[in-house]
């Protein structure tokens, strides 16, 4: 695993960065919760290795919590994702945040493993949450990975004051 540095993206990193959602999200455009985000708007980590934008974390602080909206890696498995993980709590406790949060889908069993074993906890399910937000992105497919039928939210979350 090479080295990963974390840092703010910078305007140099957009292609990057936009190709990463393209290939995840099918563009800059996600809808979770009931709400639309445009990630070239939000602020932005960039994780970088030899020179490469290898992962992207764009995140918004709402109240006393700091939602991550999106994490992608060019590669799992590269330490990307967990450096930029770590990041974002380092963000929220920065800003004196109680929690960092984020949604997932029912399909989406290697985040789950991968955010449980980093230490968020699943606090909350949404049933049908995806075919709600399929109404406001037609192109969220409704079969997702492994097979599973896309239809759920989970909301996985980590205190960062040292609450439960």
């Amino acid at each position: 695993m090479r080295p990963v540095r974390v840092r703010p993206a910078e305007p140099a990193d957009r292609a990057a960065v936009d190709a990463l959602h393209d290939r995840e999200w099918g563009g800059p455009e996600v809808v979770v919760h009931g709400d639309r985000y445009d990630l070239r708007v939000l602020p932005t980590l960039v994780a970088v290795a030899t020179g490469r934008v290898e992962g992207a974390l764009v995140w918004h602080v709402a109240g006393d919590s700091l939602e991550v909206v999106s994490l992608v890696a060019r590669q799992p498995g590269g330490g990307a994702g967990l450096a930029l993980l770590r990041a974002a709590a380092t963000v929220g406790r920065d800003r004196r945040l109680g929690r960092l949060w984020l949604v997932t889908t029912n399909d989406n069993l290697p985040a789950l493993r991968f955010y449980q074993r980093r230490g968020l906890r699943i606090v909350e399910v949404r049933p049908g949450a995806v075919d709600l937000a399929r109404r406001l992105k037609p192109n969220i497919p409704t079969v997702g990975l492994d097979g599973i039928p896309l239809h759920d939210e989970l909301v996985l979350e980590q205190r960062l004051d040292g609450g439960r």
